[in-house]
């Protein structure tokens, strides 16, 4: 591999995935750690900076050369306003997206994950969904209360509209008591995640990489029909 595309790799995790047999160009990102945003993470700490994904997936919108993206998630969340922000660029693109949840996807790594055409999730990999909070702190002020009301409807919003959930139930898990005294939540296990309808099927990377080659050949076969439909209405 070329030092440019190890370097690319190693400080991205990004990588183009180009030896399929048929010919397609697949945009391979991963997310892991924590979600860093506007504030920075401890050194010894593992971050995905929003600030590299961003533009890696207005690349994968604008260049014609790339047919789909493969994300592969394993997070225990971070920065909401962020994640969130990270989540409407995937589920704008207009190219087939594919996500594969191998480890975690925690907090706001549900929306992450919901965001893509297609969410596959590993038999032992886990989604949390549990209240908005800072440091584990519940604060009581009645204006932080509020304001943290604010990002959490719009996390339901979001994951219930790019998910087959529906926004009672997934409140419901949100506040439900979890599996440690400090916490709220529910902890999904994956063929759990499926049936809540946060995931659409359970499985690993070749699951994933044989959707995503299927629905860009979809999509492929769909422009090729337009374009054969608009040449014989200007004959």
């Amino acid at each position: 591999m070329e030092e440019k595309e190890m370097s690319r790799l190693m400080e991205l995790g990004e990588e183009y995935l180009m030896h399929s047999g048929q010919g397609h160009c697949i945009l391979f990102l991963s997310i892991i750690g924590e979600i860093e945003g506007h504030d920075l993470s401890g050194a010894r700490i593992k971050t995905t900076k929003y600030e590299h994904l961003l533009p890696l997936l207005a690349r994968a919108q604008d260049d014609g050369a790339i047919d789909g993206v493969l994300i592969l998630i394993n997070t225990m969340g971070g920065d909401c306003s962020c994640g969130l922000a990270l989540a409407e660029m995937i589920t704008s693109l207009d190219k087939p997206v594919a996500s594969l949840i191998i480890g975690d996807s925690h907090s706001i790594g549900v929306p992450l994950s919901v965001a893509s055409d297609h969410t596959v999730i590993a038999p032992t990999a886990t989604m949390l969904i549990h209240p908005v909070r800072l440091n584990g702190t519940v604060i009581g002020a009645p204006q932080t209360f509020e304001y943290f009301k604010l990002i959490q409807d719009r996390i339901l919003d979001f994951t219930e509209k790019h998910s087959r959930a529906d926004k009672a139930d997934l409140e419901n898990m949100m506040l439900r008591k979890g599996i440690m005294a400090k916490d709220l939540g529910t902890i999904l296990v994956g063929e759990e995640a499926v049936q809540a309808g946060l995931a659409d099927q359970v499985g690993g990377i070749a699951d994933t990489l044989r959707w995503l080659h299927d629905q860009i050949n979809y999509v492929k076969s769909q422009q090729y029909q337009k374009k054969q439909k608009e040449h014989s209405g200007k004959k």
